[in-house]
């Protein structure tokens, strides 16, 4: 009886949300760009200042990834992010074209339904906190289970701070009981105008297949190759950098290096001469049988952990 309890009260929570973003989009669709500014900077300033006390609290939940790291990928959301979009206009008249006659409008897309992943929890609700404020949507999250409090943080410090520069009550929220039923509720609800899903492929293949639009971004698996033409010590820096910042967390990160035979020797040499360590054959069918499962699946056990952990 319990199991149900939980599930119906998500889906009831998650209703109750999205009431409130109802109510709250009336508000925002009226706000003008000058409004709407203003809550977007003010959910920077505040993310910036508490972006090592949510990246602490972030791999101190789920385990994953290295605090300096995280803390960097909140900065990025706080503030780099922030100033790419600051002057776009999203709102009212955005262009026009006096030959063809056009005019661009800028309107609110509705109420969004934001996804958010455990190896990325706090930089995600920070960055579409903003891009939704700034274009007047509220946003409704549905928290990884294994992230459920370093998510209700952040959305509560994004929230406070919008809603002290003029956003209206329910235009940041957040599922706080997460269950598969709250999350389709939330998906397939008719006030539900877009989903922007990150996380596993089985989330966001349900956020595509839920007859809402969504924009969703999966696992990556990326390759490097590297060109004989390339500059090879800084190409394998970069590698390395990507792979290692903050346990190899980010979906964009390199999985492999492609060489051509000819530049095998100089790429291993470089490797080597970097810090990375290459395996002989023994231990590569040791550690393979560890990290990838019997159906050729990744071992979530070595997620975002540091590698001495894996090793």
């Amino acid at each position: 009886m319990n199991h149900l309890d939980k599930d119906l009260q998500s889906i009831q929570e998650t209703r109750e949300l999205l009431r409130q973003a109802k109510q709250a989009q009336r508000t925002l669709a009226g706000m003008s760009q000058e409004q709407l500014d203003k809550i977007t900077a003010a959910i920077a300033a505040a993310a910036g200042e508490h972006a090592r006390r949510l990246a602490d609290m972030a791999v101190e939940e789920t385990g994953f990834g290295k605090k300096e790291d995280k803390e960097l990928k909140n900065r990025f959301a706080a503030t780099t992010l922030y100033e790419a979009i600051r002057d776009e206009r999203t709102h009212g008249i955005l262009a026009e074209n006096r030959e063809k006659r056009t005019i661009d409008i800028g309107v609110p897309v509705g109420i969004v339904a934001g996804l958010v992943p455990s190896t990325n929890p706090t930089s995600t609700v920070i960055y579409k906190s903003m891009i939704c404020m700034k274009a007047g949507n509220p946003i409704i999250f549905s928290p990884h289970p294994s992230a459920v409090n370093c998510i209700l943080e952040t959305v509560n410090v994004v929230r406070r701070a919008a809603e002290g520069a003029g956003a209206p009550a329910g235009s940041i929220s957040c599922i706080t009981t997460p269950t598969l039923e709250a999350t389709n509720a939330l998906m397939r609800h008719d006030d539900t105008r877009l989903i922007l899903a990150t996380g596993g492929g089985a989330m966001v293949k349900a956020a595509y297949s839920s007859g809402t639009p969504a924009i969703g971004v999966g696992a990556g698996n990326g390759p490097a190759y590297i060109h004989h033409t390339a500059d090879v010590r800084l190409a394998v820096k970069r590698i390395l950098d990507s792979k290692t910042f903050d346990n190899g967390t980010i979906c964009a990160s390199e999985q492999s290096i492609v060489v051509e035979r000819r530049m095998e020797g100089a790429v291993t040499a470089e490797l080597k001469a970097q810090g990375a360590y290459l395996l002989d054959d023994e231990e590569h069918r040791l550690l393979s049988k560890f990290i990838l499962r019997p159906n050729g699946t990744m071992n979530p056990a070595i997620v975002g952990k540091s590698v001495e952990t894996v090793a």
